[in-house]
C-alpha cells in the first residue's frame, strides 16, 4: 500500500524512507555496498574483516543519516519535478557525504585515536578521500535513483492497466443481458406495473454502479448491494431457475474492497452455471474472516465454463490484479472446477482504511 499522505506523496517515484521497510532495504544495501567495496580494496596494512567492519560503520552513518534525510525532506521533493527533485537529492547527498568523510578524517587525527594508536584506520588526506567518497556516492545515488524511477513507472504502468481494465469491465455490461432486462420490463409493465417499475430502477441504479468513476475502492456493504441489484433483475428473468445462497454475515461491511468484485462472479456463475442448465441451479457465496482474512467462495454447478469464454477470464484477471495492486501479495485468487462444481476463492486483509494494508 502507499502510504503518502497526498497526491503529491503517493506520486512521487522515491520511496518513502520513513518506512521500516525502506529502513532495513537500505541497511541491506549498504552492507553490500562494504563488502564489494572492501573485496575491491584489498587493504594489505589491514586485516579483510577489520577493514569490512570499518567500511561499514562508515556507510552505515551515511546510509541511515540520508535516508533520515530524504524522510525529512520527502514532501518538499514531490512537489518538484523528476529532474529537479534528482538533482536536489545529488547534491544533499553528495553534501552529506563530504561532511560525514570530513568528520571521519578529524576523529582519526584526534589525540584520542592517536593515543590508542588505531590511526592506521583513518584516511591519512582529506581530500583525497573525500573525493574518491563523494564520487562513489554519486554513482550509487545515481544507480539508485535510476533504480527507483524504473520501478515506480513500471507500478504506474501497472495501475492504469487495471484502471483501462476496471473501464472495460464496466463498459461489458452483456447485450443479452441488457436486451433480456428490458423484455422482461416490458412484459411486467402490463401484468405487474410495480414490480416493473422496480425494475427499471434496479437496472438504472446497476447501470449507475457500473458506470461510476469513483468505484476504484469501495465497502464490502456497497459491493453486495450492487450484487443483489444485479440478482433481483436476473431473478425476473430466470425465475425459479435461479437461487442465489448468500452466507456472508459473518463478514465485516464496512471492509474495503475493490469495486466490481461480486458482482461479476456472479454474473458469471449465472451466464456459464445457471442459464445454460435447463433446471437452472443454485449459485453459493460463503465468506468467513479469519485472522485478519476475509474468504469468499463463489460456487456454481458447472454449465459451460469447459469453454472458458473470454468474459470470464477478464473478469478474473481483473479482479486478481486489483487485489494484488490494493494488498499486494495477501491478495489471492483462485479459479476452476472441482468435479461437478466451477469454483472461485478470494483471500485478502480486512482492511478499513487504506493506511492499515
Amino acid at each position: 500500500m502507499r502510504n503518502g499522505t497526498d497526491g503529491a506523496d503517493e506520486s512521487f517515484y522515491l520511496p518513502d524512507f520513513c518506512t521500516s521497510r525502506a529502513a532495513l532495504a537500505n541497511v541491506l544495501i549498504v552492507e553490500l555496498t562494504a563488502l564489494i567495496l572492501t573485496l575491491a580494496h584489498e587493504n594489505v596494512g589491514v586485516g579483510f574483516w577489520t577493514d569490512l567492519s570499518r567500511t561499514s560503520l562508515f556507510l552505515l552513518w551515511i546510509g541511515l543519516a540520508g535516508a533520515a534525510l530524504l524522510c525529512w525532506m520527502r514532501r518538499l521533493l514531490s512537489r518538484l519535478a523528476v529532474a529537479r527533485a534528482s538533482a536536489v537529492v545529488m547534491l544533499l547527498i553528495a553534501a552529506l557525504i563530504a561532511v560525514i568523510s570530513a568528520c571521519a578524517y578529524s576523529v582519526g587525527r584526534s589525540n584520542l585515536v592517536q593515543d590508542a594508536g588505531v590511526t592506521a584506520l583513518f584516511p591519512p588526506e582529506l581530500p583525497a578521500f573525500l573525493i574518491r567518497n563523494v564520487i562513489i556516492g554519486l554513482v550509487i545515488t545515481a544507480l539508485a535513483l535510476r533504480y527507483f524511477y524504473v520501478i515506480h513507472e513500471w507500478r504506474r504502468n501497472i495501475e492504469m492497466q487495471a484502471t483501462a481494465r476496471v473501464h472495460a469491465l464496466q463498459a461489458r455490461i452483456r447485450p443479452h443481458f441488457l436486451f433480456n432486462s428490458m423484455n422482461t420490463i416490458a412484459s411486467l409493465t402490463r401484468s405487474n406495473p410495480a414490480v416493473a417499475e422496480e425494475a427499471v430502477q434496479d437496472l438504472a441504479d446497476l447501470f449507475r454502479a457500473n458506470l461510476s468513476d469513483k468505484r476504484d475502492t469501495i465497502t464490502l456493504e456497497q459491493e453486495y448491494e450492487v450484487a443483489r441489484t444485479y440478482q433481483r433483475i436476473e431473478q425476473l428473468r430466470l425465475g425459479s431457475r435461479l437461487h442465489v445462497d448468500w452466507k456472508i454475515d459473518s463478514l465485516p461491511r464496512k471492509a474495503l474492497v475493490p469495486g466490481l468484485m461480486l458482482q461479476p462472479l456472479l454474473e458469471n456463475a449465472i451466464y456459464h452455471g445457471i442459464e445454460p442448465r435447463a433446471g437452472g441451479g443454485t449459485v453459493t457465496i460463503t465468506g468467513e474472516l479469519s485472522d485478519k482474512l476475509i474468504t469468499i467462495v463463489v460456487r456454481n454447478p458447472v454449465g459451460d465454463y469447459e469453454s472458458e469464454r473470454e468474459g470470464n477470464r477478464l473478469a478474473l484477471a481483473n479482479i486478481r490484479e486489483r487485489l494484488g495492486l490494493l494488498y499486494g501479495e495477501k491478495g489471492l485468487v483462485k479459479s476452476g472446477r472441482f468435479d461437478d462444481e466451477y469454483i472461485v476463492t478470494l483471500r485478502f486483509p480486512h482492511v478499513e482504511t487504506l493506511n492499515e494494508a
